[in-house]
């Protein structure tokens, strides 16, 4: 299943649209849609719309089309029905959003989406303060189905995306959680050779599994937390990732977002080496405070090891214990004798019995990204130890 890059980006784009707090656009009066444009350009939003119809209360725009700052084309969505409008603070709160439902087509791949629906979507007025003042902001949000389709078969579909919004409040800090029924997967339609081989020696044409995530966002300091993100495919196993981040403030998205629409109005094959250079400065204004890596084995650890070693006229037991015997010399080139017993012990338990390996980053203190770059460039080896790199087996 050979997909070209620019259609995965687009319809990337286009769930992503879908994800937003729909931007919602409710404007009868021209005041009205002046602030809304106003407001979701400074998220980075340009949005516009062919009319509208309905009352003050409920109403529905029209012929609508979204583009993000970081793309070139605009994406029409359709009609958008907003209920429930009343007038908040100066600025408006929407009981409900609903977009219609979408289709997209495109190098033979299609995309649908049924209706997104998000609740209690807050405007803010004009001129509005305070850490999220100015943002607009929404408490929940579902997607009963996605679907990927390859020619006339499923490629991918999932089920039940659920959001949940805690806006930050008193000093406290936003709370975010995404979970998903379940998804599946036809990898009958990868067309690879080899990797066709690999996904039928191992049982894996059709899989399925779900998909949850977690954390909390501070805006007036920028600590961005990343507690969960775990995507569990049954019968194989679960990845899962965690950050924890300083400096993503404000200032630093609306920097990221100027920097976007310079990067999106470039022409085509155009040297953006100068904005890349632009975007590593902008990066150096985060600093990482923690960063890990995990897998919880579902029994897909023993199906490779016993594939490699059909395909060696070996056990899967002689390809573990070969694996062991090779990591401490592929360690030993970072020079640093007691993390490479860490990694030998941790790979070791791990294949003797797999239920979970963990890759984790824990310095003692904040280290800002310019340091962890400058030391990249001058000391790599010395990088594990500036980010206090550890690895766990079968640890809870």
């Amino acid at each position: 299943m050979t997909i070209q890059r620019s259609t995965l980006r687009r319809f990337a784009f286009s769930t992503f649209l879908m994800t937003l707090p729909l931007n919602a656009a409710f404007a009868q009066d021209t005041a009205v849609a002046d602030r809304l444009k106003a407001a979701l350009a400074a998220q980075g939003v340009e949005i516009s719309w062919t009319g509208v119809t309905g009352d003050n209360s409920s109403m529905v725009l029209q012929g609508v089309a979204v583009k993000p700052a970081a793309e070139k084309e605009t994406l029409p969505i359709g009609d958008v029905k907003l209920e429930g409008v009343t007038e908040a603070n100066g600025g408006y709160q929407i009981a409900t959003v609903t977009t219609s439902a979408f289709e997209r087509s495109q190098d033979g791949v299609t995309l649908d989406l049924s209706p997104f629906v998000i609740h209690d979507v807050t405007v803010p007025a004009e001129g509005a303060t305070g850490p999220v003042g100015s943002l607009m902001m929404y408490k929940s949000a579902e997607l009963s189905n996605m679907t990927v389709k390859v020619a006339d078969k499923t490629a991918f579909s999932m089920d039940g995306l659920a959001i949940e919004i805690t806006p930050p409040a008193e000093g406290k800090a936003m709370e975010f959680s995404g979970t998903t029924e379940k998804f599946n997967a036809d990898l009958t339609l990868v067309d690879d050779p080899k990797s066709k081989e690999v996904i039928d020696a191992l049982g894996y044409q059709n899989i399925s599994g779900n998909f949850a995530l977690a954390g909390t966002w501070q805006p007036s300091d920028g600590k961005m937390e990343l507690s969960k993100y775990d995507i569990s495919v049954d019968n194989a196993g679960t990845f899962g990732m965690t950050f924890d981040l300083g400096g993503y403030t404000l200032d630093f998205i609306k920097s990221l977002q100027e920097m976007q629409k310079k990067l999106a109005a470039q022409p085509e094959g155009a040297d953006n080496s100068a904005q890349g250079m632009a975007m590593l400065g902008l990066m150096q204004q985060l600093s990482f405070s923690g960063a890990s890596i995990r897998f919880d084995d579902d029994s897909l650890t023993n199906k490779v090891l016993d594939y490699v070693g059909k395909q060696q006229g070996m056990s899967g037991k002689d390809i573990a214990n070969q694996a062991k015997a090779i990591v401490p010399f592929g360690m030993a080139q970072l020079n640093n004798p007691e993390l490479t017993a860490e990694v030998t012990a941790a790979v070791s338990k791990y294949l003797d019995d797999p239920q979970s390996l963990e890759i984790s980053a824990e310095p003692p203190a904040a280290v800002p990204f310019a340091l962890i770059m400058a030391g990249a460039m001058a000391n790599p080896l010395d990088l594990p130890k500036t980010l206090g790199v550890t690895v766990k087996a079968n640890e809870d």
